[in-house]
């Protein structure tokens, strides 16, 4: 029973600090992107928009590739990386968190977008007839009354990094200790023959995405009042 219990706190703890480090990017960069995408229009939009769906159409497997060339030792970002850190950032638990954040960005995004999108314009425009800058109408009336539907990208964005497979497995590898999150251990355990330690994984992801799936309704529902 504690080998068992071993074999699923490592990778459960793993995945839900992977899942949270990503979420706090994805709320950080996600929501601003939402607002441009929401708020903006420029040249290059529609192919801006294009490239941040790929993620959700694309195999994992091919995101994993992309980021791998991305990020590798030879990659463009990988090379900063090894200048600065002196050291490469395949197969960590930070290129796990890498994964993670690139295919759950656009559910952030999307997400929020939609519910910007649905703020009354006539509120924004009074405020800025009061006197307050686009950046104080933003942070002080459209994000506060758009923040259920960004909660909403929010809880969508986390369970899909506690998902995530194979971007992560292409990424940060499967090493045991290290970066096995829950997803990568199911795949070890089925592979392994261990199918009772599959099935207490597999019923853990699944009463967590039930979770969030509640939480979804239930922030969303409200957004529609």
């Amino acid at each position: 029973m504690i080998p068992m219990l071993d074999n699923i706190w490592f990778p459960l703890s793993l995945t839900l600090w992977i899942a949270a480090i990503s979420s706090f990017f994805v709320l950080s960069s996600g929501v601003a992107i939402a607002y441009v995408f929401a708020r903006r229009d420029f040249r290059g939009k529609g192919l801006a928009e294009l490239l941040l769906t790929l993620p959700l159409v694309l195999p994992p497997t091919v995101i994993g590739y992309l980021l791998v060339v991305l990020v590798g030792r030879n990659g463009f970002l990988g090379q900063m990386i090894l200048n600065f850190l002196g050291t490469g950032i395949m197969f960590t638990w930070q290129a796990a968190v890498i994964a993670a954040y690139t295919v759950s960005l656009p559910l952030m995004v999307y997400t929020a977008k939609a519910a910007i999108e649905a703020v009354d314009r006539e509120i924004e425009y009074a405020a800025y007839i009061l006197g307050k800058s686009e950046l104080e109408t933003a942070l002080q009336i459209t994000l506060p009354i758009a923040k259920k539907g960004i909660l909403a990208g929010l809880i969508l964005s986390f369970a899909r990094a506690m998902g995530e497979f194979g971007a992560t497995l292409m990424l940060a590898g499967n090493i045991p200790g290290k970066t096995n999150t829950m997803s990568i251990s199911i795949y070890s355990a089925f592979q392994a023959g261990n199918n009772e330690l599959a099935q207490v994984l597999v019923l853990i992801l699944v009463f967590m995405s039930l979770l969030t799936i509640a939480l979804t309704g239930r922030f969303a529902g409200k957004l529609e009042v």
